[in-house]
């Protein structure tokens, strides 16, 4: 056998994660759906909620969530024709589009927090020990830096390079006073 082939622990390893990431979007959206929401709008929902004044800029919001931005855009879109999100142009850049969370998304992200604390409980959490759980957050943690080395994508990013301009609370040492230059923000 070729130094170069998986061995079988290897191969076994990878289809169980492989398996895990076709299945879990599915049964989180399944679990979401009494709300109306995917797991990827309750995700992005959940990031505009946390945020201050309920507002990112796209980019920053496509980084948090762990999109493209055309993704992003077209889930935005959607969540803008059910009256949860709006689009606004950003005060800091003319060029930028910030994603605003409606006082209609922010009652429905909170009505639907225990619905999602609920499945990914018992799909995942309830499965694992606390040490299980510091385990899967340092694994996929070591995966994500592989997929993603530049940390563009805030949740392989340590806090400080991951904080932005266009994410209200960071502060100007943290983000070049230019926005488009911003870790956070994909394009960069």
């Amino acid at each position: 056998m070729s130094t170069t082939e998986l061995t079988r622990p290897e191969r076994v390893a990878v289809a169980r994660l492989q398996a895990m990431l076709e299945l879990l979007p599915t049964a989180l959206d399944r679990e979401l759906a009494p709300a109306g929401l995917t797991a990827f709008e309750y995700t992005l929902l959940e990031a505009l909620a946390e945020a201050d004044e309920h507002r990112l800029r796209l980019s920053a919001l496509a980084a948090r969530t762990n999109a493209s931005l055309p993704r992003l855009s077209r889930v935005v879109t959607g969540l803008e024709r059910k009256h949860l999100v709006t689009r606004t142009p950003c005060p800091a850049d003319a060029r930028a589009t910030n994603a605003v969370l409606t006082p209609s998304g922010l009652r429905t992200y909170r009505d639907s927090r225990p619905l999602h604390a609920a499945a990914v409980r018992g799909m995942v959490l309830d499965a694992l020990d606390a040490a299980d759980v510091d385990d899967l957050a340092r694994l996929t943690l070591a995966i994500l830096t592989r997929l993603d080395p530049r940390g563009r994508l805030t949740v392989t990013g340590d806090a400080a390079s991951a904080a932005c301009a266009a994410d209200p609370a960071a502060s100007p040492e943290q983000c070049p006073a230019d926005p488009p230059a911003c870790p956070a923000d994909p394009a960069a």
